[in-house]
């Protein structure tokens, strides 16, 4: 499961996604909506947790995703079906 965390940022310009599945740790946006929705892509495979907060710490939403990563038929699984 991937959780990430959408904060403000101290600076009062654009908000922090905080993971520790990013390379990096955490990256920067403009906006939340558009953090949340990197953060979905980026776990479309896996379980998601978003947690957005306020400037004062308090929890505004959580998203909540089910990964639903589907396996692919390789070559070999072709060919071992018949």
């Amino acid at each position: 499961m991937h959780i990430y965390e959408v904060r403000p940022r101290k600076d009062k310009y654009g908000v922090d996604l905080i993971s520790d599945v990013l390379p990096f740790g955490r990256l920067w946006y403009l906006n939340a909506p558009d953090a949340i929705d990197y953060a979905k892509y980026r776990s479309r495979a896996h379980d998601v947790v978003i947690t957005v907060y306020d400037a004062a710490g308090k929890v505004i939403e959580v998203h909540w995703r089910k990964g639903d990563f589907k396996r692919t038929m390789t070559n070999y699984d072709r060919i071992a079906c018949f």
